[in-house]
Formats: structure tokens, C-alpha cells, sequence
């Protein structure tokens, strides 16, 4: 039995403590937001935080989760839309969609330790995939979100 929290709540999951935390959430727990893409960490589809960090999912064993407090795209603004979302919204990034989630996660990450990144921060540490190609979309909703939590109206 693997004990953790998620999205702020209890959860304990009877797992082989190597199944893939995303597989847990998704099959275990019905947490669909994270996305399987890859499967080997390369991709960034799987993002969730682990204590506060981005982490890939798909490839961090359930096992390595226990105690820990885990954050998706679900639990992500607290029953309200947070930040970043509000601004994939506004500047309407998203396409087909499915790679968002973890764009979204990795960029609150980015975003609580650096408030003000430039082009060139954000194109080092969001290094998640998007098939369709909106990384000009993904930046512009980055600099968005980043004047949204610093009181930008």
C-alpha cells in the first residue's frame, strides 16, 4: 500500500511500487489530466509536481511518491482557474490540446522560481514537446501568466 497525497487530498493505492506514477493517477486514482506521450521522460505530456517540483510521471515509480504531496493540472489553481491557465486561455495556445497539461505544470514551476523570465529562460527550462507547434503561443502565455501573478490586471 503506497500512501501519498494528491490534489490536496489522501490517497493509498495497492500498486507494485514500480508502476509508473502517471499509470497510478490515471488507472488507480482517475486523474486523467497528465498524458501519456512518450513513456521515457522526453516529452513532458506526464508533468506533475512532487513536493513542489516538475516532475515527468511516466517515468517516476509510485513507490517514489510515498509521503509526498503530488499536484496535477486538476489541482493545480485550487477550485478556481490558476494563473498560468487563465492566460493559456487568454492568449489561446492550446491547439490539439493534448500536450498543455504539462506545459501548464512545467510553467508554474518556472514561474514560482523565476517571476520574470525571459525568451530565453523559458525556451531552456520548458523543454516538453508540442507536436503542433505552438511554442510562440506557449512563450507569449508564459510572459502573460507571469503579469497576471504579479498583479497585472
Amino acid at each position: 500500500m503506497i500512501s501519498f497525497t494528491v490534489n490536496g487530498q489522501p490517497a493509498r493505492v495497492d500498486v507494485e511500487a514500480e508502476k509508473p506514477l502517471l499509470w497510478v493517477l490515471r488507472e488507480d486514482l482517475n486523474i486523467v489530466g497528465p498524458k501519456y506521450g512518450c513513456g521515457v521522460a522526453s516529452c513532458g505530456a506526464c508533468t506533475v509536481h512532487v513536493d513542489g517540483v516538475p516532475v515527468r510521471s511516466c517515468s517516476m515509480a509510485a513507490s517514489d511518491v510515498a509521503g509526498k504531496m503530488v499536484v496535477t493540472i486538476e489541482g493545480l489553481g485550487q477550485g478556481t482557474l490558476h494563473a498560468v491557465q487563465k492566460a493559456w486561455i487568454e492568449e489561446q495556445v492550446p491547439q490539439c490540446g493534448y500536450c498543455q497539461p504539462g506545459f501548464i505544470m512545467s510553467t508554474a514551476a518556472l514561474l514560482k522560481a523565476n517571476p520574470k523570465p525571459s525568451d530565453k529562460d523559458i525556451d531552456e527550462v520548458l523543454s516538453n514537446i508540442c507536436r503542433c507547434g505552438t511554442y510562440s503561443a506557449i512563450r507569449r502565455a508564459v510572459h502573460r501568466a507571469a503579469a497576471l501573478l504579479a498583479g497585472a490586471p
